[in-house]
């Protein structure tokens, strides 16, 4: 489907939901059940484009997954550290927690592996983490493009895999935090004790706290001081007989945020606010802006408010929230202002200069730097056809747009099946 058109809803909305399962909890659990001795159950796990890359790459390394979609879940039998496979050459796509995982993963092995993904994951830099586990006796290295500065190194990586030996590493905090997190799942499988130091200020903390999370859920915990310095001796990872996959708290954001430009309410089920996913926080924001949070029993609310009010917000915690934030503050009173999100340059697109342009197609006048924009109330958003860049986040943000102002039409829906493969039909039951 070339496009798809957005009809809007002219009613306050009285809707609960259910949302699948979380890409980052997902693909978590998928490498730590490879890890740990025995068979684990992951119950309520997402099935998309990048969990099915990650699943997929496990089973080409020689693990038994089993996939059963009906069920919403996937068995993986662990084999303890081991990597059965000596040599695979993986596909990941445009997966980005795939390739930094699966790169610290791969470096238990023994053998020849290569990982590579479209021309996208191409540009997206993943030296940083490559340097760190170097510095862990990893033999890692480009097959691409030649280039100087070392932090550039993008995929096709080649890991001539035998363990890791241990020892003292260093990681920047502030490019991705799945940097951290790879190096932090791993590390327990190194011959001997690891010592990660941040050698910058942390992004995204909520989503190292979730890795830390599922960690101990499987029965190890990691000496942490501060977001600075994390200390890791040699242990084993314990299988999960039914592991629980929280709802996606990313992909609630859009549905949180629905009421917020229409009135109303939406309940989404299965989250409280003891989540273990950062991107809650998202409701935060909401509230400032006007709107009403109520929890109960296994569930979140978000009541639209009487006037929408701007913003001013450093989001370098919770950056997949701001495309969802941008495409309902042009209905605000007054401006909203992102900050923090610069590492949103590097995702499955540069995600600010992709929202200043589309915003600014609907005729919102918006203001772009480095780190995030500003977006000023517009009283006559225009309709248009919304390029997504193959961004997921990019069609289900501005369909938001769509439920307030007819005639929003969305570029390559498809894109949504990276984390969301039904995300269009959830969105029709908000009628």
């Amino acid at each position: 489907m070339a496009f798809i058109e957005i009809r809007p809803i002219s009613h306050p909305l009285q809707v609960s939901v259910r949302l699948p399962g979380s890409k980052s909890l997902t693909n978590r659990a998928l490498l730590i059940a490879a890890l740990a001795e025995g068979t684990s159950r992951l119950e309520n796990a997402l099935f998309s484009d990048d969990s099915r890359y990650f699943a997929r790459s496990l089973q080409e390394l020689g693990f038994a997954v089993r996939l059963d979609e009906a069920a919403q879940a996937m068995t993986v039998s662990g084999q303890g550290g081991r990597i059965p496979s000596r040599g695979a050459n993986l596909y990941i796509g445009n997966a980005g927690t795939a390739a930094r995982f699966l790169t610290a993963f791969l470096t238990l092995g023994r053998g020849e592996f290569t990982l590579d993904g479209d021309a996208r994951m191409r540009r997206r830099p993943i030296g940083d983490l490559v340097t760190a586990l170097v510095q862990l006796g990893a033999a890692i290295r480009g097959t691409g493009s030649v280039v100087v500065d070392p932090a550039a190194l993008c995929p096709p990586l080649a890991i001539s895999a035998a363990g890791l030996s241990g020892g003292q590493t260093s990681v920047a905090g502030n490019l991705s935090s799945q940097f951290l997190s790879g190096l932090l799942m791993v590390a327990p499988y190194a011959r001997n004790p690891v010592e990660i130091r941040l050698t910058t200020e942390l992004n995204s903390r909520p989503y190292v706290d979730m890795t830390l999370a599922v960690m101990s859920d499987f029965g190890l915990a990691v000496e942490r001081h501060s977001y600075e310095r994390f200390v890791l001796r040699p242990g084993k990872y314990q299988a999960c007989a039914d592991y629980a996959i929280e709802p996606d708290a990313s992909a609630a954001s859009y549905f949180f945020a629905a009421p917020a430009l229409l009135g109303g309410s939406v309940r989404v089920e299965g989250l409280t606010r003891g989540s273990q996913q950062g991107d809650l926080a998202f409701l935060d924001i909401l509230q400032a802006m006007g709107c009403t949070i109520r929890e109960g029993s296994g569930w979140i609310e978000v009541r639209g408010p009487p006037t929408l009010h701007g913003v001013d917000v450093n989001l370098c915690d919770i950056p997949d929230t701001a495309q969802t934030l941008a495409a309902i503050a042009p209905f605000a009173s007054t401006p909203t202002r992102i900050r923090g999100i610069a590492s949103a340059r590097v995702k499955e697109t540069d995600r600010v200069a992709a929202v200043c342009a589309e915003l600014a197609g609907l005729g919102v006048q918006v203001e772009e730097y480095e780190d995030g924009l500003t977006i000023l109330p517009c009283a006559n958003v225009r309709p248009g056809l919304v390029q997504t860049y193959k961004d997921h986040r990019m069609a289900m943000a501005f369909a938001l747009v769509g439920l307030r102002v007819p005639g929003i039409r969305i570029n390559d829906p498809g894109c949504v099946a990276k984390t969301f493969p039904h995300y269009f039909g959830v969105l029709e039951t908000l009628r």
